[in-house]
């Protein structure tokens, strides 16, 4: 699968692929910098057995095929060609499914956020830096007049975090406002064309300043700023969340794996990296469809917390006779409960009173159906949409303890898909990278998963073994002194001797 990697007519790779993934998954595995993979891959015996290399005069891949191999799979993934490592996830995962029986009939799901390696800047080093990595690479051009030239080395002459710092707010401000203008100005002059650096100058112009009439620059107020706009002009792909307090700039990584009965080996199918902006409810559908091309059987039930919880992902379940298990659904619970008799009419339960309230069906604007009741001081109203989020809250009271418990391993895996940053912040920055990262976590979280799931049967058959044999040389020395009674002299001596 890593063909398209290569020229068809400049011959093969110049080091084995086998061996560069595997380097990347131990590099991953143990938390080991670069500097550090290659000391293990040259005068460890251990590692150098594991990447297959027995023999002292065994080369290991310079430095330079390692870098340019992990570039090539980068460019590869950002031409929307598909991530390669999350095509040997797939492929790998699937053989092991079949090999140890790996239904996935039920499957879980959980996600995490985590921050990818870039400063934290602040609105006007955000565009300070930007401008900066754009005014390096086109510098030596003839573009700019001494004027121009002269209003960026004054503005640009001290870093954004010292300005930051030093200044007060009112001259950030000011630095700002004179720092969009001369934006405004400098990118006409070149076409998009010269260098990466000058799309992200662009982009951050637009989404941090507008034009107004007369073409006057008007800094953007913050909340129209969305929370998908540029971060850093060194990771263009990350966004911004905050998610019950804990902000992130990076991405969000979501988990499906099996949970089969029986208390038999899971492994992850599927591991979805998108942007930090992007919702659980987001990652379902196509996380379930993903994982059923690995494991050997359709999902019969997916378990998940609340915030996978939507009306669309339940249709989808429900389309695909799938149960949907949620431990929660967002929110606070409501005053009244709903259900809906055999003959279709609902009933509302008021929660305070511990009575149930007369309710009525009509027709709404746009022929929505709705039902009304009627309480201390007006009319209550409920949409359709209320009234299913409140059976399904009723649904999740009367599931049992231990099916809402099998959601909770999934947790160990978010763990240990992150063990190496337990701050919650990566060693990467972009998308593919992180995708990259987490195919190659995964693939080894099921590695060792199956290592001690064998270990396990095989002491498990060592003591069957052992248990077997010890029981069939009873049975055999039961049977021997039977047919020795049987067949020699009826004497008492003799059978005290036959006994001893």
């Amino acid at each position: 699968m890593f063909n398209p990697l290569y020229s068809s007519n400049n011959g093969s790779p110049n080091a084995s692929i086998r061996v560069l993934v595997s380097m990347m998954i131990l590099k991953e595995a143990q938390g080991l910098s670069d500097q550090k993979l290659y000391e293990e891959c040259r005068f460890n015996m251990l590692t150098r057995s594991a990447l297959g290399l027995l023999n002292a005069g065994d080369p290991v891949p310079t430095e330079s095929t390692y870098y340019l191999f992990r570039k090539n799979v980068n460019d590869y993934a950002k031409a929307w060609n598909g991530n390669l490592f999350e095509l040997s996830l797939a492929d790998i995962t699937k053989a092991q499914c079949a090999e140890f029986e790996v239904s996935g009939k039920r499957i879980r799901m959980d996600g995490k956020l985590l921050g990818s390696n870039i400063a934290w800047l602040s609105r006007y080093e955000l565009i300070h830096e930007t401008l900066c990595l754009f005014y390096k690479q086109v510098k030596e051009t003839s573009a700019f007049d001494k004027v121009t030239r002269g209003k960026l080395d004054m503005l640009l002459k001290m870093d954004g975090n010292k300005v930051v710092y030093t200044c007060s707010s009112e001259e950030v401000k000011t630095r700002l406002q004179k720092l969009g203008e001369l934006i405004h100005e400098l990118l006409p002059m070149f076409p998009a064309s010269v260098n990466p650096h000058y799309l992200t100058l662009q982009k951050v112009f637009n989404e941090q300043f507008k034009v107004g009439e007369n073409k006057i620059v008007v800094g953007r107020e913050k909340e129209e700023i969305s929370a998908k706009s540029i971060q850093s002009p060194h990771d263009t792909d990350c966004h911004y969340r905050n998610k019950d307090g804990n902000k992130v700039k990076g991405y969000s990584i979501n988990i499906t794996e099996s949970c089969d009965e029986g208390g038999g080996l899971n492994l992850i199918g599927n591991v979805d990296v998108r942007n930090v902006s992007t919702s659980d409810v987001d990652f379902s559908q196509d996380d379930i469809n993903n994982s059923q091309e690995v494991f050997t059987e359709k999902p019969k039930a997916v378990h998940a917390d609340g915030a996978y919880h939507s009306p669309d992902n339940q249709e989808f379940c429900k389309g695909n006779d799938i149960d949907l298990y949620l431990h929660a659904i967002q929110g606070a619970k409501g005053r009244y409960e709903f259900d809906f008799l055999g003959n279709g009419e609902l009933t509302v339960l008021d929660t305070k009173t511990g009575e149930l309230v007369e309710v009525t069906k009509i027709t709404g604007k746009n022929n929505i159906k709705k039902w009304r009741i009627k309480n201390e001081k007006s009319y209550r109203y409920f949409t359709q949409r209320e009234i299913d989020t409140g059976l399904i809250r009723n649904e999740i009271a009367k599931t049992p303890i231990e099916t809402l418990r099998k959601r909770n391993n999934v947790e160990a895996a978010i763990i240990q898909l992150g063990y190496h940053y337990p701050n919650a912040k990566s060693r990467y920055s972009g998308l593919v990278k992180h995708q990259m990262w987490a195919n190659i976590r995964c693939l080894w979280v099921n590695f060792v998963r199956i290592l001690k799931y064998t270990c396990q049967s095989c002491l498990k058959t060592a003591f069957f073994a052992k248990y077997l044999t010890k029981s069939l040389f009873n049975k055999l020395y039961l049977a021997f002194k039977i047919l020795l009674t049987a067949i020699l002299p009826n004497d008492k001596l003799f059978s005290k001797n036959i006994a001893c």
